[in-house]
């Protein structure tokens, strides 16, 4: 009877997670192929050493890190005792070979026991202070299913007390814990006095019924994670493996149809274009949604959901998964790896769709939610939903969803489980912009602009050297000056900002005197640079993206150029992370980067205090394309910390955790009529730091922060005396013992669609 009733559990148990696994398993698969997954085997096997039980990124933030981590490394060590638990039901005297009598297992078994107690408290606290429904959109759990969040902490708890009671029993009765002396076991051994004055025979029928109790829990367990969103606990395994590398930011994926590149200039009748329907995203895909854990850290860092706009991260996802598992017999049944689809669309009933979902019409979005929640049942209705769409049309992700996002990165940055946001936002944007023409109106413009002028605010290429007008030395042009870019040091990519917009030219002559007075020989390319394509590609139109980066590849290869260097933070990315894609590899260096090596090498020395007085403060603002994307986040601050008389003051959202200055991801050249702006936002905050200078790498973040801090000056939020200046111009006044350089272009409105 003993061993019958321990296995009808088990049984049971195993069954009902596992056909539930097997089925989660079997709709990730029908996702579209995703190559190149799993090529670095090192690599990848480095990742998930250092994300899953070194919990790299999870303890970023410290106290909840701490405390997820003794969990994680609790159940890894309490396996031991859960084993020792099934041993018992068919041995009495089970305990492991070898290690089995060694007491410092017991006090580590305890400890873990003991600590994953204190881990869940603190789990506890953390959501209590957090509640949604006290700190509303503030709280990082603001949409997530805090109900079924409060059903694991339970259950993770029953099974430590069951594990402390069953071995307190064991300690009680004489030879018969398996580790010999019980000193070690602390935990167990305390809890196990409130059963001393039991019979033997009375202990081991409570020990009998500890078991079964204990069996029933963990089989409880076992199954609400396979039927909620802590399937996450198995699921991250896979998707950190599979985590694009060196990391999901940077370069934007290719467009894909059905695993293959698509060609541009002749594409397939049956490609498609993007993501339209949940069935076209990719397996990993999908197993980013089935991973999400609904933290919220992703959330917590997004400028859009900060700044009171309709987009997180969090729920877009959650979102996709629910719509996904809603419409899994549909998916099962027509996938492209489907053979056992009909099997798969027969085999889930409506009642059975219980997940990490909720039942909410048109998506999470605006919608606090709590308990275990219910997918819409599928039917229809759920093969007819549209992918974007308004609530009202029953789209799962709204267009002002779609489109607040800046592609900043702050999502995948802090995503614990390397889930790709960005990627999944850029593939929805392309299905609306080349299938659907369905997006901001703003756009057109931009679009029309890149295809007739080869740059976002329609300027002709006739205006790109005007930039260079009065400097005291000759820049050289490509095919004019020089025949080409093995007689110089670097291709200067000046950029369509730094050549157009009048704030950004003031850079642009920066880093040429710069480049001039340190001995560094460059060429431009002139009329022959054109824009490279970031907002078209960020924005959906990944037609327009590889006809301007076609177009410059030609030019750059005809040219021969190897190194570049680029003020743009955007224009960096593309030439350094995307180009490859079509053909154009170089040795790409943003001008911070190459003007701290100037200094730190003694060929330019500043002298004199940049602010013009002998001591001032300055707050460093991260271009998001320069940090997040491409981890560049010290040569700024080195270059800062050479200028005399400067002191460096960190804003609170610094570094990785850098607030985005709103140009990002096309959303330069559209309005912002959600909530507040981002950019005032950002400035509101560096001026909070007291500082007397704002200093920036990017013509994007030089365009935003000045907007911001004017704003905020007019308001009388900001003193008058504050400015926002790019590094490369502080470096040069103080190069220059402290005066602006008589050539630099004066201060002037913005070109027109700044």
């Amino acid at each position: 009877m003993r061993i019958a009733i321990s296995l009808l559990i088990i049984v049971v148990g195993l069954g009902l997670a596992g056909r539930r696994l097997a089925w989660v398993v079997r709709l990730i698969r029908s996702g579209q192929p995703a190559k190149g997954r799993f090529g670095d085997v090192a690599t990848m096997v480095r990742t998930e050493v250092a994300e899953v039980p070194g919990q790299r990124k999870l303890l970023t933030w410290t106290v909840p890190g701490l405390a997820h981590f003794f969990t994680m490394w609790g159940f890894f060590v309490l396996t031991l005792t859960i084993i020792e638990l099934f041993g018992a039901i068919f041995d009495e005297e089970f305990h492991f070979p070898v290690i089995g009598r060694w007491a410092v297992v017991a006090f580590v078994e305890d400890f873990f026991a003991v600590a994953v107690l204190v881990a869940l408290a603190t789990f506890a606290v953390i959501r209590v202070r957090n509640e949604p429904k006290t700190k509303q959109r503030a709280s990082r759990f603001y949409g997530s299913h805090t109900g079924a969040a409060w059903i694991i902490l339970l259950m993770i708890s029953l099974v430590m007390i069951g594990l402390l009671l069953f071995r307190g029993i064991q300690t009680q009765i004489p030879g018969h814990f398996p580790y010999g002396d019980t000193w070690a076991a602390f935990a167990s051994k305390g809890i196990g006095t409130l059963f001393s004055g039991l019979g033997v025979a009375t202990l081991k029928t409570v020990e009998l019924w500890l078991i079964w109790v204990q069996l029933v829990v963990l089989m409880g367990f076992l199954v609400l994670v396979a039927y909620s969103k802590h399937l996450h606990i198995g699921a991250a395994l896979f998707n950190v493996a599979a985590k694009r590398q060196p990391k999901a930011l940077g370069a934007l994926l290719p467009m894909e149809s059905g695993g293959e590149p698509i060609n541009f200039e002749d594409p397939g009748e049956d490609d498609t274009f993007g993501r339209g329907k949940i069935e076209d995203f990719t397996w990993k895909g999908m197993l980013d949604f089935a991973t999400c854990t609904e933290c919220g850290r992703c959330q917590s860092q997004c400028p859009a959901w900060n700044t009171g706009k309709p987009l997180s991260p969090k729920l877009v996802i959650m979102d996709l998964r629910d719509h996904l598992f809603a419409k899994a017999p549909f998916v099962l049944a027509n996938g492209a790896n489907g053979a056992n689809g009909a099997e798969g669309a027969a085999e889930l009933p409506a009642d059975a769709l219980e997940a990490a979902g909720g039942d909410h019409g048109g998506g999470h979005h605006g919608v606090p939610e709590s308990g275990f929640g219910r997918i819409p049942a599928p039917g229809p209705a759920q093969n007819a939903r549209p992918l974007v769409g308004s609530a009202q049309d029953g789209g799962v992700i709204d267009p002002d969803v779609l489109w607040s996002c800046t592609t900043c990165g702050a999502c995948v940055e802090q995503c614990p489980v390397d889930i790709e946001h960005v990627d999944h936002i850029v593939d929805m944007r392309r299905f609306q912009v080349l299938m659907e023409s369905a997006f901001p109106e703003e756009l057109n413009g931009l679009f029309k602009n890149l295809e007739r002028s080869g740059n976002p605010w329609g300027v002709g290429a006739r205006t790109r050297m005007e930039w260079a007008k009065d400097l005291p030395f000759e820049v050289k042009q490509v095919g004019a000056d020089v025949e080409d870019l093995t007689e110089v040091d670097y291709l200067f990519w000046v950029g369509c900002a730094g050549a157009t917009e009048d704030r950004a030219k003031r850079t642009t002559r920066a880093v040429a005197e710069l480049l001039d007075l340190a001995g560094v020989s460059f060429a431009v390319l002139g009329e022959g640079e054109a824009c490279t394509g970031d907002p078209a590609r960020r924005s959906g139109n990944e037609f327009l993206f590889q006809m301007l980066a076609a177009q410059n590849v030609e030019v750059l290869n005809e040219a021969k150029a190897t190194k570049i260097v680029v003020t743009c933070a955007h224009c960096f990315n593309a030439l350094k992370n995307e180009y490859p894609q079509v053909g154009g590899t170089y040795e790409v260096v943003h001008h911070t980067q190459l003007l701290n090596r100037l200094v730190r090498e003694g060929r330019l020395t500043p002298v004199a205090p940049p602010s013009g007085t002998p001591s001032s403060t300055v707050t460093y603002h991260d271009p998001c394309y320069l940090g997040r994307h491409n981890n560049i986040y010290t040569p700024p601050r080195e270059l800062i910390g050479a200028l005399p008389g400067l002191t460096l003051t960190e804003m609170p959202r610094n570094g990785s955790r850098s607030f985005c200055c709103g140009a990002g991801g096309a959303r330069m050249w559209m309005e912002e009529n959600l909530g507040t702006r981002i950019n005032n936002n950002r400035a509101d905050e560096a001026v909070a730091t007291g500082a007397d200078q704002i200093g920036i790498g990017c013509p994007f973040c030089l365009v935003m922060l000045t907007d911001g801090l004017t704003s905020a000056q007019s308001e009388g939020r900001a003193r008058d005396d504050v400015e926002v200046v790019d590094v490369a111009q502080m470096l040069l006044t103080a190069v220059r013992r402290g005066e602006d350089s008589p050539t630099a272009a004066p201060a002037a409105e913005p070109a027109a669609g700044a």
